[in-house]
Parts: structure tokens; sequence; C-alpha cells
């Protein structure tokens, strides 16, 4: 896999952590099956595009992006969908992780 695919699917997979880790919220403890079977199917994609990014891209860039993008995403919507907390320090770190998120991709070879 070349060096800009494995960015690619290092993308989705992050994405695809944003919907695994919003959807346990919908999962009730994984009491509700629909929701249960959409955050297990998504967990095990988003890992799985890990692994095949990690193959091309250090580990340590590769996981740290995709929580980056997992835990920024979940965030973000936890504001939008539950009213989670949206103080000016709460963006402003958020802001800091979507730095370093980037500062990672700027800094791998």
């Amino acid at each position: 896999m070349s060096v800009t695919w494995s960015w690619i699917t290092l993308v989705i997979a992050g994405l695809l952590e944003i919907c695994w880790a919003i959807g346990l919220k919908y999962t009730n403890g994984f009491t509700k099956l629909a929701p249960s079977i959409f955050t297990i199917l998504t967990l095990v994609a988003s890992i799985y595009l890990l692994a095949r990014a990690s193959q091309t891209l250090p580990i340590g860039t590769a996981y740290g992006v995709w929580v980056g993008i997992g835990a920024l995403g979940a965030a973000v919507l936890g504001i939008i969908l539950f009213n989670e907390a949206a103080s000016l320090t709460r963006i402003f770190f958020l802001a800091l992780l979507l730095i370093a998120i980037i500062g990672l991709k700027l800094t791998t070879r």
C-alpha cells in the first residue's frame, strides 16, 4: 500500500472510530440489537483499517492520529448530539488535539 493510501485508510479508520464511539452511547450497554451490531461492525472495520495503515506508517503516528481523530470527533459530536459541555477551555483543548493530529501528519516521513 502506498503512503498516500495508508493515510487515506487511516483517516477512514479514524472516522469509523468516531462511529463506534458514538454508537456505544446508543447501545444502552449492548442491550439494543441494531446499535450494538453497528458499533461492533464499525469497531472491527476501524481496527482492521488501522492495522492496514500501520503496515506502511509508523505505529506511533498511525495510532496517535487514529485515536486523535476518534477523540476529537467523539467530543465534537458529544457536544452536538448529547448537549455535552462546550466551554471555551474544552474547545481550546480540542483545538490543541487537532493541531497535534496535523503535527503528527506533517512530521512523518
